[in-house]
């Protein structure tokens, strides 16, 4: 075993790095079940251990988008640029081991899960000898903290989350929208807003809207359009006339009865959403509606999102390189 394994109990319960190794510890008890397990005779045992497995991309995951990032602050980049890679290879093998699990070729089945179980050994070897002793050294207790947030939102392996770290009281508790917490970021703060997780300029808010590839509309709790995003390629054509307009009127009359339709479902809370596909001006237009409500659901309008799937509705297979002139 490794020393962290060893001294594991030099950290508290739910810090990150102990919740890393009990996942690492977890892969080994989960692999020792499925070697014991003979596939062709108890074949759904055999696929839901190596399901459980599978839970290791919430590890990957939270590695990629939560340690990694807090390392690159202090200028340690290389495991984002190689154990990201070494990530995504084990991915691969794991879609080519469900394959053959999912049609039964036992043939193949046991070689594919030893190519797995190799790989996961050794970046688990890598992990507790030098990724997370080092990281535990690089990072502040403030870091760990933050990071424990941030990793909630991903997941874990465990089917019972891991105990929070630190614990907090029930008074302390902020919603990540009210998130006030000052990180130190690359960026000046100044004439920024802080959405759900995340900081941007009002300039930065009209590009994300203006390039988005779908046509949106927004429609708040007393039925008035208060908002439509303006791309160069909207599939239905807007004016700023229709802001302040209430939604009945915005659409053909053949239509309104279904939009109302929407909207009582919507503030009697029956539904959240709905969706149709239409061919229009030769296109195949997809279209859904999504109910807004707060924290506590209050119902505070609608989004109403269209957009031209005629290229994505034809896509088959994978497309893994680009292929610019």
């Amino acid at each position: 075993m490794s020393d962290l394994v060893n001294n594991i109990e030099r950290f508290p319960q739910g810090h990150p790095v102990r919740v890393y190794v009990e996942e690492n510890l977890l892969v080994k008890q989960l692999f020792e079940e499925l070697f014991k397990t003979e596939v062709k005779e108890d074949f759904e045992k055999f696929f839901n251990i190596f399901n459980q497995l599978c839970e290791v991309e919430k590890h990957f995951a939270r590695k990629e988008n939560q340690l990694f990032p807090y390392l690159e602050k202090n200028g340690w980049t290389s495991p984002s640029q190689n154990m990201w890679a070494f990530h995504d290879q084990i991915r691969d093998e794991i879609k080519t081991a469900r394959k053959l699990i999912e049609v039964k070729a036992f043939d193949d089945i046991l070689n594919a899960c030893i190519t797995i179980y190799n790989s996961l050994s050794h970046i688990i070897q890598v992990e507790e000898q030098r990724l997370l002793p080092r990281a535990f050294e690089m990072l502040t207790e403030d870091d760990w903290k933050e990071m424990r947030e941030g990793d909630e939102e991903i997941g874990w392996m465990f089917s019972t989350p891991p105990v929070r770290y630190p614990e907090l009281k029930e008074e302390e508790y902020i919603h990540p929208s009210q998130d006030k917490k000052k990180r130190e970021l690359p960026f000046s703060l100044e004439d920024r807003t802080h959405y759900d997780e995340g900081y941007l300029t009002p300039e930065q808010v009209n590009f994300i809207f203006k390039f988005l590839p779908v046509d949106i509309t927004y429609v708040d709790e007393n039925d008035k359009v208060v908002f439509y995003n303006r791309g160069d390629d909207r599939v239905f054509p807007r004016s700023a006339g229709i802001i302040g307009r209430e939604v009945k009127f915005c659409h053909p009359p053949k239509s309104v009865d279904q939009v109302l339709k929407i909207l009582e479902e919507f503030k009697a809370g029956r539904q959240d959403t709905a969706e149709f596909w239409i061919q229009f001006k030769g296109l195949f237009v997809h279209i859904r509606y999504f109910a807004v409500r707060d924290d506590e659901g209050v119902y505070k309008g609608v989004i109403e999102m269209s957009q031209d799937v005629t290229d994505i509705k034809k896509l088959e297979g994978d497309k893994r390189l680009l292929d610019w002139a």
